[in-house]
């Protein structure tokens, strides 16, 4: 089996090529993101640029982003800025730790772009770590997790079980692959950041969440380091708050997702993160992949056309009742299909595929209305013996789909030519 990398230009791919180290310019810029503060800003900052100037070979920016603070926080910015060189103020009108770190990141300089709390409740030992893989290439984007093994973690039970749903809550909408969005300790390579930036519009807490998720479907490497963590117990979070906007934030991601709203294809292309190709005689690359989301999506289907049939049989008939189960479970297994298993996203071409899956729709209800009308033909059949030879032959038609769903409506060469005219 021979491998095949997708046709690119001869410049590297955003995010690959290794940091210089040695330039004027700095390396790294850590970004503290502040609001009323004044309390916990200074130790914060003494304590990181001691840290950085003790273990950092490379030149390094540290800059408090205030969040509009009302208290003496920007003074003691300003103040610490004096003091030390490495240290700079952005001053923000508005509230948002996602609202700062877009301002920041998008006018930074540096080539890796990092931020983390103000409490310091991530151990500082797991900084190197967090931004060595990006340095290198071998990583767009490096996340801290609690809950990752090896992470070791000092926090109340309330905010264990809600950090947990939370992080289960996205990977059961938004199939979410990293272990923990909201830990305040992330880095990100500048070159990946100014592809992605644009296209995260939340401005609070979500902010993570979202541009971790934007990273995954554009097919960028996220490297997780298990990071101990102590919770500061006098936090000002608004715990209920931030869960509403999170939930909010995930339906407005999916329903974007559907939507073709996110240009995943297009972020793909343009970093070059294209899915890497396989040559083998008679099978496509993403066959298994298909065959187990299009059978995902089959028991799904198979299940809800049956509790239709059974639900409308007593009062339509067998025969109506089978075409109405199957018509709405048709529509909505191609709309499935169409994102889940063959990736299709965006509006172009949605008619068609419709359309042709109605097709695929008689093909299978030519087969199951047959198999219904040969068995009450042969013999007086009860609901059980109907129920099953439909499920045999709602099966036959599922795997006639599937192989007219992927050669003929979803083939990738009609997708493509669809998308580029």
């Amino acid at each position: 089996m021979n491998a095949t990398a997708p046709s690119r230009s001869s410049a590297p791919r955003p995010g690959t090529t290794p940091v210089g180290l040695g330039g004027p310019q700095p390396v790294l810029d850590v970004v503290i993101p502040v609001y009323n503060e004044e309390t916990d800003l200074e130790p914060c900052i003494r304590r990181l640029q001691a840290h950085l100037a003790e273990r950092v070979g490379y030149p390094y920016r540290i800059t408090v982003a205030d969040n509009a603070s009302t208290d003496k926080t920007l003074a003691v910015a300003e103040r610490l800025a004096r003091e030390f060189p490495e240290v700079e103020v952005r001053h923000l009108d508005e509230k948002g730790r996602g609202r700062a770190l877009q301002a920041v990141w998008s006018a930074s300089d540096a080539a890796v772009l990092a931020y983390m709390d103000v409490d310091l409740s991530t151990d500082l030992a797991a900084l190197d770590p967090l931004v060595a893989p990006l340095l290198s290439g071998h990583s767009d984007v490096a996340i801290g997790s609690r809950l990752a093994r090896g992470a070791r973690v000092v926090r109340g039970p309330k905010r264990e079980f809600i950090s947990r749903c939370y992080n289960l809550i996205l990977r059961g909408t938004l199939a979410a692959r990293f272990s923990d969005a909201q830990c305040g300790f992330k880095a990100i390579r500048a070159d990946v950041a100014r592809a992605l930036l644009p296209h995260v519009r939340d401005t609070g807490w979500f902010f993570d969440t979202e541009l971790l998720v934007l990273a995954q479907r554009a097919g960028l490497r996220i490297h997780e380091v298990p990071v101990d963590w102590v919770d500061d117990p006098d936090s000002s979070v608004d715990l209920v708050a931030t869960a509403t906007a999170d939930l909010k934030g995930i339906a407005r991601v999916t329903r974007a997702t559907f939507t073709g709203e996110i240009p995943v294809h297009r972020l793909r292309e343009q970093l070059g993160r294209e899915p890497i190709g396989v040559e083998a005689p008679g099978v496509s690359p993403s066959l298994v992949k298909q065959l187990v989301r299009f059978a995902a999506v089959g028991v799904a289907s198979t299940v809800a056309y049956l509790l239709l049939f059974l639900l409308l049989r007593t009062m339509v008939g067998a025969q109506a009742a089978n075409f109405t189960a199957l018509l709405v479970t048709a529509i909505a297994n191609t709309a499935v299909n169409r994102r889940v298993t063959f990736g299709v996203r965006g509006r172009t071409g949605a008619g068609r595929h419709q359309f042709e899956g109605l097709i695929v729709f008689g093909l299978g209800l030519a087969l199951t209305s047959g198999s219904l009308a040969l068995l009450n033909h042969t013999t007086h059949a009860g609901l059980v013996l109907e129920t099953t030879v439909l499920v045999l032959a709602n099966l036959a038609a599922t795997v006639l789909r599937f192989l007219l769903l992927r050669g003929w409506v979803f083939n990738p060469r009609r997708t493509a030519t669809e998308e580029s005219s």
